[in-house]
C-alpha cells in the first residue's frame, strides 16, 4: 500500500506524519539474504540490498516495516563487495537506473551471448536501462561498491536470465 495523505489532509498530527516519509541511514541494514539463491551459481553474486521505499522485484519484504511503501518506484542501495557482480538480466515491464555513490561499477548491457558494452561508472555516474534491455553488474575495484538501485513501478516483475547469464535456471528453492 503506498503512502497516503489521509492523516495530512484530515489535520492529523503532523510531526507524526512527517517522521512517516523518513527513512534514515541508521535504520537501514544490509539484506545479503533476499538474493543469497543466486549465490548457487557462485559465491561472487553475493551482495547486499539496502531498502528505502518498496522491496524490489526477487524477494517479498511485506513484513519489513522499515520499508517505507511505494507507490511508483522502489528506491534502495546495493552493496557490491569488492569482485561482486550482479548476473545479467532483463525487465522486461520497467525501467531501471543506477547512480554510483561510492566506488566503481562496471556495467554491461548484453544483447545476446555474443554481443555487450561495457562502462566502468564511479561517483555519482548514472545510468538507466530501459524495460527489455538486458544488464549486468560487477564491483571490479577493491573496496565496496554502494549504488542507488531506482526501479520505476511499484512492484516490478520477476526478471528473466537469458540463457547466458550464469543465473538462468537458478530458483529461490
Amino acid at each position: 500500500m503506498p503512502l497516503t495523505t489521509t492523516e495530512y489532509v484530515d489535520g492529523g498530527d503532523l510531526a507524526s506524519y512527517t517522521d512517516s516519509l523518513i527513512a534514515t541511514k541508521d535504520s537501514r541494514i544490509a539484506d545479503f539474504d533476499t538474493l543469497s539463491f543466486q549465490e548457487k551459481a557462485g559465491a561472487r553474486f553475493r551482495r547486499g540490498q539496502i531498502r528505502y521505499v518498496g522491496s524490489g522485484a526477487t524477494g517479498n519484504h511485506e513484513g519489513d516495516s522499515r520499508i517505507l511503501p511505494s507507490g511508483g518506484f522502489t528506491f534502495s542501495n546495493m552493496l557490491l563487495p569488492p569482485g561482486a557482480e550482479g548476473p545479467a538480466h532483463t525487465h522486461h515491464d520497467v525501467e531501471e537506473a543506477f547512480f554510483v555513490l561510492e566506488g566503481q561499477v562496471k556495467v554491461g548491457i548484453h544483447r545476446g551471448p555474443d554481443e555487450a558494452e561495457y562502462r566502468t561508472l564511479g561517483y555519482r555516474d548514472m545510468i538507466v536501462v530501459p524495460a527489455g534491455v538486458t544488464r549486468s553488474l560487477k564491483n571490479e575495484g577493491d573496496t565496496d561498491a554502494l549504488f542507488c538501485v531506482v526501479i520505476g513501478t511499484q512492484k516490478p516483475q520477476v526478471p528473466s536470465y537469458p540463457e547466458y547469464s550464469p543465473m538462468h535456471g537458478v530458483t529461490r528453492d
